[in-house]
């Protein structure tokens, strides 16, 4: 027993990595996460040539974008657990080679169910990507200072949202002028398909680099060991289900994000049915407004985060995400009602601040509450519910759509999301709030 407390206490006295080793982990996480979301993104962009070539509804349309997030949280459950026990920069690699080559089968798909398939192993990969990340985060950075390297890691959704669809509009417009494409091994493509098979190449060759970065060393924390007994799925499972009213209610805000923001898949179909964008339009214009706006506005996010942190703001980063919740909410709705393309998507780029502030602080949020010892567990969990519920918002877009209000309006499907899926969460705030605070003070306010 001695033994086994020595070491578990130089685990926690030992120093946390360089900063210059901890943001190069850092930079190497974010720019596969970038890969990530390009490959995950892009597919809303292709919708109405997918859909012309396989004969598809708004329905089959919603289940196809929720493809990814319904095995996503599940595998990352299994993830979890693997990442508090495995090598977790190896995860990695495989993870971005998995995805990478689905992204490409995607591509290849001959019918609905291998286009089905191909991106649940999109999903499948990408699941080992988060999990990891913020636990080699939390190993590699004191609880001070992780806002900014989660901040900036979070920045790649943004980034790779804006670089899809750049690199989308540039490729459709491209194949569009010079029809079908031809690739060594796999023949002619139509654009769309062209487009899958092109951004999915390069992860496969990036994903090697992570088979030689260096793992840094876990850091079990010593208070957590008097809130929980080990570090098994049961004893994760168990966390929760004690604190079960406050994960709900923090769990349910974030999935308010990733409904809304899930069901955007339809906007570059959304734009182009009510005010007539064509598909290169809306991809140039999202994109160049996503890379303006989402880095910076994250950055700033988590710099705020660790300011206030400083300044002994114990709950500053539950404020943030009540912040985000309120910017995000209405105008996710309102841009939908607006007369013409420009009014809507000025909007839109509000909706793209608050969804950037939910998401960069959202797990910053759940680190605070969480014992470090099954920190990859709960991130995975975390993922898996978000998801889960997230997937459920363009699966309403799709139904509304082709049952109530017809595909032509696809807009009040639209805007009908965020006002379902932000009442309950808005109403349990309170609550919520009061609960955070009082975990925080049995955590030891930063949760280490």
């Amino acid at each position: 027993m001695t033994n086994m407390s020595e070491h578990q206490n130089k685990h926690i006295t030992a120093p946390y990595p360089s900063a210059g080793a901890g943001w190069f982990l850092v930079f190497m996480l974010t720019g596969a996460y970038i890969f990530s979301f390009v490959d995950r993104y892009i597919l809303g962009l292709l919708i109405e040539p997918i859909k012309a070539e396989f004969q598809l509804s708004d329905r089959n349309v919603g289940w196809l974008l929720s493809a990814f997030t319904i095995i996503y949280g599940f595998v990352g459950i299994f993830m979890g657990w693997l990442i508090d026990r495995g090598r977790r920069t190896w995860i990695v690699a495989i993870g971005i080679a998995f995805w990478s080559a689905a992204t490409v089968a995607t591509g290849m798909a001959k019918n609905f169910a291998a286009l089905f398939t191909a991106r649940m192993g999109v999903g499948v990969g990408e699941a080992t990507l988060s999990p990891a990340t913020f636990s080699m985060i939390g190993d590699s950075f004191p609880p001070e200072k992780r806002g900014k390297p989660i901040a900036f890691y979070s920045s790649a959704l943004p980034i790779g949202a804006g670089l899809a669809s750049l690199l989308s509009g540039a490729i459709i417009a491209w194949t569009a002028n010079s029809g079908h494409q031809s690739l060594p091994l796999l023949g002619e493509l139509s654009p769309w398909r062209f487009t899958m098979v092109l951004v999915g190449l390069p992860g496969i060759i990036f994903a090697l680099f992570f088979l030689f970065i260096k793992e840094p060393m876990r850091r079990p924390a010593a208070v957590s060991s008097n809130i929980i007994g080990g570090s098994s799925f049961t004893d994760a499972i168990k966390y929760i289900w004690q604190n079960k009213a406050l994960y709900t209610g923090f769990i349910m805000i974030i999935g308010t994000m990733t409904a809304i923001a899930y069901s955007q898949g339809f906007l570059a179909a959304t734009f182009d049915r009510t005010w007539g964008w064509s598909a290169q339009k809306y991809a140039y214009i999202n994109g160049l407004s996503l890379l303006i706006i989402g880095p910076l506005n994250m950055m700033i996010v988590g710099s705020i985060s660790d300011w206030w942190t400083k300044k002994g703001v114990k709950d500053a980063s539950l404020r943030l995400l009540y912040i985000g919740f309120f910017i995000m909410v209405p105008s996710a709705a309102i841009p939908l009602f607006m007369p013409n393309g420009e009014i809507a998507f000025a909007i839109l780029c509000i909706n793209t601040v608050g969804i950037g502030i939910v998401s960069a602080i959202g797990v910053t949020s759940l680190l605070v509450i969480t014992p470090s010892q099954i920190r990859g567990q709960i991130v995975a969990i975390y993922y898996l519910i978000i998801s889960w519920y997230g997937s459920l918002g363009p699966i309403v877009v799709g139904e509304l759509s082709s049952s109530i209000f017809g595909e032509e309006n696809i807009r009040f499907a639209m805007a009908t999301v965020p006002i379902i899926f932000g009442i309950i969460p808005f109403i349990l705030m309170p609550l919520t709030r009061r609960l955070y605070i009082l975990q925080m003070d049995k955590l030891g306010v930063m949760g280490e």
